[in-house]
């Protein structure tokens, strides 16, 4: 009976090192330690503000290009990896899987960015994967053949973003309050010729919702992998960089409207100038 026993007992052994052996890989902890800091890390709360202590205030429009330098946290991984994702990955898991974020249309013309308008789940369907007829030559009979295409967006396909923020002096606090309303992925739009006309937004997130979403994802930083920062740290310190396309005017038009090429950049650099002068005038005694 002993014998028995202990056939059985090999057995059990046997079969315990073998499940330990194809074990899923997620049972491996990839580090040195178990990263929880960011995955539990809650929203600070944005200072409350009453019309009546609002002294000044403007909107502003800005381009994130996630081809320069700076904003490459954003940008990259384009596919994700085991700790990171990039922008365009996350914003994809809070619309399609976890359904935490709402998406607005940007309107027929891709200029609304009032968040009139939520997109419903089969027009966010339409939007990342796109089914395209392609006429190809059949080498055989030499004629056009009709194939199905389908298209999917991915997260190396968006380079640039759109911001819509509010700066405002409240005068309770006596500081200057940057606060984004809005968040908009941008892809190319090309002509009929294939080349590249220029970038227009998707949909517009709001931000105030997203920052929820943001909050609990690392992005890289290149001095220290034990200080990671999320996306919305990201944004709240604004380590990116950025041009201003627009600001509130009597016409509602964009620096684009009235100003091309370098001369519209350099219209954008005299109002962040400008925005930076009436800060810092109201501490100049």
């Amino acid at each position: 009976m002993r014998t028995c026993k202990n056939i059985l007992s090999c057995a059990l052994l046997t079969a315990g090192l073998t499940a330990a052996l194809t074990s899923p890989a997620q049972t491996v902890l990839d580090g040195a330690y178990i990263k929880e800091h960011t995955k539990t890390q809650r929203v600070v709360p944005y200072p409350h503000l009453r019309e009546a202590d609002v002294m000044w205030a403007r909107r502003v429009w800005r381009t994130v290009d996630l081809r320069e330098k700076m904003n490459h946290p954003l940008y990259y991984p384009t596919e994700p990896i085991n700790d990171r994702k990039s922008l365009f990955d996350v914003i994809k898991q809070g619309l399609l899987v976890d359904g935490s974020i709402t998406a607005y249309d940007a309107g027929p013309l891709l200029t609304d960015d009032e968040f009139r308008k939520p997109l419903l789940a089969s027009e966010l369907k339409d939007i990342f994967t796109r089914v395209d007829t392609v006429y190809t030559e059949d080498l055989n009979t030499g004629e056009m053949v009709a194939t199905v295409q389908e298209t999917v967006l991915e997260s190396r396909d968006i380079k640039m973003y759109k911001i819509k923020e509010d700066w405002i002096f409240d005068k309770q606090r006596s500081s200057m309050d940057i606060r984004i309303l809005g968040l908009a992925p941008m892809r190319e739009v090309r002509g009929d010729d294939g080349e590249v006309r220029g970038y227009a937004p998707i949909f517009w997130l709001y931000y105030p919702e997203l920052r929820y979403v943001l909050v609990n994802w690392d992005v890289f930083n290149r001095e220290n992998d034990a200080e990671r920062r999320s996306f919305e740290s990201i944004f709240w310190k604004r380590q990116f960089s950025s041009y201003i396309t627009k600001w509130s005017n009597v016409y509602d038009r964009q620096l684009s409207d009235y100003k091309t090429g370098i001369d519209g950049l350099l219209e954008g650099e005299e109002i962040k100038q400008a925005l930076f002068e009436f800060e810092h005038d109201l501490w100049n005694f």
